[in-house]
């Protein structure tokens, strides 16, 4: 294996500590099971690893060092995604004015979900500082193919991740969905997912680069 045994251990240990951390992406997912059911959450977790399977391949590519020498268009990515996120969230409370609370997995279906998964991911400053500054320190050009490192890396991170996450997204569609049986919750519960998507949307455009 061209990655050190020692090396992988603790990058293994603290991948998984820091993804156990609620951080944006978790709670993404846990707005979309509560109010989309378990197959959205799933799909949400789907769509946050796909996103960071991207930054993997595009550290791996060194797409990386553009994205730092041109600020400006990390930025414009970052602040896109968090205006979609708001955007999210404006909609959800605005059906709800207009008396149009959602039934079982309404506002949120699988390929929704998905996709607004890549989108938090994509748009998470975290993810990337992440995937830039974390991944390459346990990346030793002499000890092999450099792709391969970050392929074995970035395995390992989606795997955890997945697991993280899905776990959380499952659970969530379990109890949202006997919380969207009963009216008054499920349009309580509409209006606190519109709430974690704008304040998710707002956080990620106010993180520093």
């Amino acid at each position: 294996m061209p990655i050190d045994s020692h090396l992988l251990a603790v990058f293994t240990v603290t991948t998984f500590v820091a993804l156990i951390t609620p951080g944006p992406d978790m709670l993404f997912v846990l707005g979309c099971g509560v109010r989309g059911g378990a197959r959205a959450g799933l799909l949400a977790t789907l769509g946050v690893v796909t996103g960071d399977a991207l930054y993997i391949a595009a550290a791996a590519a060194g797409l990386s060092v553009l994205l730092t020498t041109l600020p400006v268009v990390f930025t414009a990515l970052r602040l896109g995604g968090a205006a979609y996120l708001v955007y999210l969230g404006v909609q959800m409370l605005r059906n709800l004015r207009k008396g149009r609370a959602g039934g079982t997995g309404s506002g949120m279906t699988g390929r929704r979900a998905f996709l607004n998964g890549v989108v938090s991911s994509m748009a998470n400053p975290q993810t990337f500082t992440f995937m830039v500054a974390f991944l390459p320190q346990f990346i030793d050009p002499g000890a092999g193919p450099v792709w391969l490192q970050f392929a074995i890396l970035g395995a390992i991170l989606i795997i955890l991740e997945f697991l993280a996450d899905a776990t959380v997204g499952v659970l969530a569609g379990r109890i949202g969905g006997w919380l969207r049986d009963r009216q008054v919750v499920r349009r309580r519960l509409d209006a606190a997912t519109g709430t974690l998507f704008i304040g998710l949307g707002v956080t990620l455009a106010s993180a520093p680069n």
